[in-house]
């Protein structure tokens, strides 16, 4: 799951450097730093999906983190912006990726090591 979050960031980072090329953004620096900020996001996340394939213990750590992340950005999405139809897939995928890292199996498969 972690590897399909980490192609999906990578899509939207392509479609957001297409959109500020042919767009007329406010500011041109800010939206290329979104793209470098979702590209760096794509990239630590494809870094630890071959951790967590690998069971390297240093790959949950920051996948915990980025679910926070994008959990905080799910919500902010379903709830504030009033986009529910892309927060709440975001919220389901963020909460199945903390319960299977979470889960006994997967814990003492990284003790084990």
């Amino acid at each position: 799951m972690v590897a399909v979050e980490a192609l999906a960031l990578t899509v939207l980072a392509l479609v957001l450097l297409v959109l500020t090329l042919t767009g007329s953004p406010d500011s041109v620096g800010r939206a290329l730093a979104e793209v470098v900020y979702v590209g760096l996001g794509a990239g630590l996340l494809a870094a630890a999906a071959v951790g967590l394939w690998r069971v390297s213990g240093w790959a949950r750590g920051p996948v915990i983190v980025l679910q926070i992340l994008l959990g905080l950005l799910g919500y902010n999405a379903a709830f504030e912006a009033q986009v529910p139809l892309l927060g709440l897939p975001v919220l389901a995928l963020v909460a199945t990726e903390l319960y299977l890292l979470a889960t006994p199996e997967a814990r003492l498969a990284f003790f084990e090591r």
